[in-house]
């Protein structure tokens, strides 16, 4: 995975290893036998054969892990959830939001605390304008000039993100070497996709963060300063699946931060559970839905993997039990549509 952060959030840890404590004898396998074992010891989501590659250049150390997790929302106790549907996958809703259906791909850069914020945040803006404004926000804004979130590619918070985006604004973005944005992503793809211009290998490494440059690339219509778009709230959700669900129904997809394990490194498809495997960091991604496959409930997750990991680079993790820490670490803002 190619950003797994292992800091962002302590208490997260501390649950997610209160979940896998030695009192389950959980084997802490690898390799093989991981896969060995996965294959015969559950059956919700299917398990390829190699682990993704470039998970261990992306672990991010424990400076991260004290952040301040208290939720600046309250939750509504009142609300018991009744009119919120069994299912829900925007994509369905939303069709002419582009965002919604976009997997992006952050390389060898830890940076998918600002890739799926910048993510929610595009889906956020074309949801509060009924499709009229679609913009896909750039994370290379976000990772090289929010000196308050963190340390780029070596990872951030999003919450800090959501922040950068209500104070600061962010301008527009793209792939690597999109032309009509201000800001496109900095780091090509690691090696071969499906479809997809061939750029070369990755270092076996992550890469310094990008340099903050306060203007657009060369041939873009439009000043830096007036291509931002601002938020105009920034907050934490408690950990409530309703609260999520009502957040995402309300205003669009939310970032959602989760311990990582090597199990998930064989993920193919299918809803994850953790099964076994020993802990490798944390990781954000963007949520943009739920539902139920056989009475399993699930999220329905966005990751920033490139289109040719799991489930066309998306996945599903069960819900409602907190794994991996998944309902804990849940961040949003709401759009300031008058700056569109």
């Amino acid at each position: 995975m190619k950003c797994v952060m292992l800091a962002l959030f302590l208490h997260l840890c501390q649950a997610a290893g209160d979940d896998v404590d030695a009192s389950q004898e959980i084997p802490l396998l690898s390799g093989e036998s991981l896969v060995d074992y996965l294959r015969k010891n559950q059956d919700l989501f299917e398990v390829k054969s190699d682990r993704t590659p470039g998970l261990e250049f992306q672990i991010m150390n424990e400076k991260f892990k004290n952040h301040d997790l208290n939720p600046v929302v309250k939750d509504d106790f009142n609300d018991t959830g009744d009119d919120i549907p069994e299912s829900y996958d925007p994509r369905t809703i939303w069709t002419n939001c582009s965002s919604l259906f976009y997997i992006p791909d952050q390389a060898n850069c830890a940076s998918c605390w600002a890739v799926s914020t910048a993510a929610a945040i595009s889906d956020r803006i074309c949801i509060a304008t009924k499709a009229e404004k679609q913009v896909q926000i750039s994370a290379a804004d976000i990772i090289s000039c929010c000196s308050n979130c963190g340390y780029g590619c070596g990872g951030g918070y999003p919450l800090e993100a959501w922040q950068f985006f209500m104070n600061e604004g962010v301008v527009s973005g793209g792939d690597y070497h999109s032309k009509d944005c201000c800001r496109p992503y900095p780091l090509h793809p690691c090696g071969h996709h499906d479809n997809q211009t061939y750029y070369g290998e990755c270092h076996e490494e992550n890469v310094p963060a990008p340099p903050c440059r306060r203007i657009c690339q060369a041939g873009f219509r439009k000043q830096y300063r007036l291509d931002k778009r601002y938020g105009k709230s920034a907050y934490r959700l408690p950990q409530s699946v309703t609260a999520i669900q009502r957040d995402i129904l309300r205003h669009g997809s939310v970032v959602a931060t989760y311990a990582l394990y090597a199990d998930f490194d064989y993920y193919k498809s299918g809803i994850y559970k953790y099964t076994a495997g020993n802990l490798r960091g944390y990781h954000a991604v963007k949520m943009i839905g739920w539902g139920n496959e056989n009475g399993t409930d699930y999220w329905l997750i966005a990751n920033s993997l490139n289109t040719d990991w799991g489930e066309e680079g998306f996945f599903r993790i069960i819900r409602g039990i907190n794994d991996c820490g998944i309902e804990e670490g849940v961040y949003a803002g709401l759009v300031d549509i008058d700056s569109l």
